[in-house]
């Protein structure tokens, strides 16, 4: 039964942070911050509310399952500015499936391509450790095995896949992949991914890569897989990606973003939402297919990012492992115990972070690779930011 399967799969990160900090309470007298969930609170640009005004009257109408023409048409668009793609790689009728933001077709995609029997066994489904928790619940759902591979600093934040026996791989219906990385920030580079790419191939896998914080970077743009499939010749068999604007354009509530790649799987993934999912409305389609469009926004959120960086380097140095991520909004800091940092900077600093083992699974030694960790979402705005990590900062 699904419902015993995701009982013995245990509570969400958030459920679990609820918990843990239930009886703490923070000092009174003193400002709180949340820096524990990934939702953007940057300004967003006053013309998405003007656009999705003007378009009100369309609230009347049933949208369709593949959203707008002019909505396919810049993700199109962008996708081929963004990598580098050769003129009509992407053709909007055939690569791109809008979606209610990454997560409903991440999930769903579990239910579409894992079989009842690969390889002669139970399906795995591949993912880092740590890992976006809807990765671990879509395999559940889908009937497969979760296999969490470790993603420590010793792998550069990845998951090695050459851990991976080709038994194991015969096995594997699915491969998560995020790009970069929640919670560490790690990119991978083209070589990796075009490696990854021909092994998820050689053993008729499904490649799935959340690239929801490619727009957010330190000084270098993200490689993209379908960048890296052009460089291999253009086909896109077996490889699905994922973008929403939610991080891009600070606009979580939106709920607006897309799946591209391999059109024999977008056919049916399409068919699947018909079933399955309510739509996204048509004056959010409009109002997406202009920040698709619009990269002056996106300019000034990336450089935002980058100052509360550079405020994170200033008040942490070295301490707690510090690093400068090469991409994504969060830190990764190694406190020794996450839990134990977590209620105590609810406590003493009104500082609410993600214990990092809550984003994770034990390995085959027992060990639960994100348990000394914790996740710091930089969030708020520049002046909330620095306070916040100066109240972090002086309680650890």
């Amino acid at each position: 039964m699904l419902n015993e399967r995701l009982e013995a799969l245990g509570e969400g990160p958030f459920q679990r942070l609820g918990a843990l900090l239930a009886d703490v309470r923070p000092a009174v007298n003193r400002p709180s911050f949340n820096l524990a969930v990934g939702e953007p609170r940057h300004a967003y640009p006053d013309f998405v509310g003007e656009i999705v005004n003007a378009n009100r009257h369309l609230y009347g109408r049933y949208p369709a399952a593949t959203g707008t023409p002019e909505y396919r048409a810049a993700c199109a668009n962008w996708l081929t500015r963004r990598y580098r793609l050769p003129a009509g790689m992407i053709e909007p009728d055939r690569h791109i499936v809008p979606l209610n933001g990454t997560r409903e077709g991440l999930f769903l995609l579990a239910l579409l391509v894992v079989p009842e029997v690969k390889g002669g066994a139970k399906p795995l489904v591949l993912m880092p450790n740590p890992f976006y928790h809807p990765y671990a619940g879509a395999a559940v759902a889908a009937g497969a095995e979760p296999r969490y591979l470790p993603a420590r600093k010793e792998t550069g934040y990845l998951p090695d896949f050459d851990r991976v026996s080709d038994a194991d791989f015969a096995r594997t219906a699915l491969v998560y992949l995020c790009s970069p990385a929640n919670p560490q920030g790690a990119v991978a580079d083209p070589a990796y991914l075009a490696k990854l790419i021909a092994r998820v191939r050689a053993h008729d896998a499904v490649l799935a890569i959340d690239e929801c914080y490619a727009e957010i970077f330190a000084d270098r743009a993200p490689a993209g897989a379908l960048e890296v499939c052009a460089k291999e010749g253009g086909g896109l068999a077996n490889v699905l990606v994922f973008h929403s604007l939610s991080k891009r354009s600070s606009v979580p509530g939106l709920r607006c973003g897309f799946v591209a790649g391999d059109p024999d799987l977008l056919k049916q993934f399409v068919q699947l939402r018909n079933y399955s999912c309510a739509q996204i409305p048509l004056p959010v389609f409009a109002a997406a297919t202009a920040l698709w469009s619009d990269e002056a926004h996106v300019d000034a959120n990336r450089a935002l990012y980058r100052a509360k960086f550079d405020v994170a380097a200033r008040v942490l140095g070295e301490r707690f492992g510090f690093y400068r991520p090469d991409g994504a909004f969060f830190l990764w800091l190694d406190v020794g115990d996450g839990e134990r940092a977590a209620k105590t900077l609810w406590r003493e600093a009104g500082v609410r972070v993600l214990p990092g083992g809550y984003l994770s699974r034990p390995t085959a030694d027992g060990s639960v690779p994100g348990a000394p960790y914790i996740r710091v979402a930089l969030v708020d705005e520049l002046d909330e930011t620095e306070a916040a990590l100066d109240a972090l900062a002086r309680v650890l």
